[in-house]
């Protein structure tokens, strides 16, 4: 028994949009809807908004932080975005706990972007959903599309770095500054260039030149000394250890 296939020809722009079929992006702004549903919010109603959420940052005004929950998809606790922030939709965002993002952020959030719990964005970085055909006739006729992009917990995002359409980048990794990523980063990695390449795995233990374990004041080297040796290690642990 074959499976009939769904048809995409019943679907608006903005739905197709979404589903990350090809549509036309003039369309999508002229598509209207009475409901209450955020994903008919246009692209000049989000840019309003993050007008709005630039002027009460700067005045350090909490309603901001208001505001950015009712821009985004979903936020979670203790999100510090600071100002400007520009976005297309702003309802494809879906952002965990303790996120820090610095000046100038740009999510093109077409498709959806999932940011996970304490990730950290440097300056200028760049999420961009949107992709355009290769066939220059249907890219002339004004036709486009989008992939989504997943960024892991506790990723650390370089300044200026451009994450492009349908990648994840995997948890505990780092993107350098100034980097382009095309496809996938595995977790634990650093990647950097342009194209991104994968240059060194994190070694999750490794503390070295500014960050070396011997720079942290005392408390927090003794933390890190409990946690190595683990729930059942019982060796304890001396004063030239903790140096």
């Amino acid at each position: 028994m074959t499976t009939p296939q769904t048809s995409h020809d019943d679907m608006t722009m903005r739905e197709r949009m979404q589903a990350g079929l090809p549509y036309r992006g003039e369309t999508t702004a002229n598509e209207t809807n009475n409901s209450a549903d955020l994903t008919h919010r246009t692209s000049a109603e989000a840019a309003r908004m993050t007008e709005r959420y630039h002027r009460l940052d700067l005045e350090e005004d909490p309603a901001a932080l208001t505001l950015l929950g009712e821009l985004l998809g979903s936020m979670g606790r203790d999100v510090r975005i600071r100002a400007p922030l520009q976005v297309d939709y702003g309802y494809n965002i879906h952002i965990g706990d303790r996120l820090f993002a610095n000046f100038g952020l740009t999510v093109l959030d077409v498709c959806e972007v999932r940011i996970g719990d304490d990730v950290q964005i440097g300056p200028n970085v760049q999420l961009l959903c949107p992709t355009h055909p290769l066939n220059p006739v249907d890219r002339r006729r004004g036709w486009e599309g989008g992939l989504p992009i997943t960024i892991e917990d506790n990723v650390w995002l370089g300044g200026g770095a451009i994450i492009l359409a349908g990648v994840t980048v995997g948890h505990d990794s780092v993107v350098g500054a100034g980097s382009v990523v095309t496809q996938d980063i595995p977790p634990y990695s650093v990647a950097v260039g342009s194209p991104a390449r994968v240059i060194k795995t994190v070694d999750p233990e490794e503390r070295s030149g500014q960050y070396a374990v011997e720079n942290f004041p005392r408390a927090y080297r003794e933390q890190v000394a409990a946690e190595s040796h683990g729930p059942g290690d019982t060796r304890t642990t001396t004063g030239e250890e903790l140096v």
